[in-house]
């Protein structure tokens, strides 16, 4: 089981590039990967993904895919 962190704010933070896919709504646009609430100590250097046009991306460092879930 990979453990969770804290930040200073005391929000819980997944682990980066644990999943390979992820599934984020508008609200986490801009996309970038890692996300904002994941642990980027061990991860690669933050980068944007363009996915509105698509509704899919998939980064080049760690290979995550990502999905946009629409609103309807």
């Amino acid at each position: 089981m990979q453990s969770m962190a804290q930040n200073d704010g005391g929000a819980r933070l997944i682990p980066a590039n644990a999943a390979h896919q992820y599934t984020v709504t508008p609200a986490d646009l801009p996309l970038s990967c890692p996300m904002p609430g994941m642990v980027l100590w061990n991860s690669h250097p933050r980068v944007y993904l363009a996915i509105e046009a698509t509704g899919w991306a998939k980064c080049a460092y760690c290979g995550a895919e990502y999905t946009l879930q629409r609103d309807r």
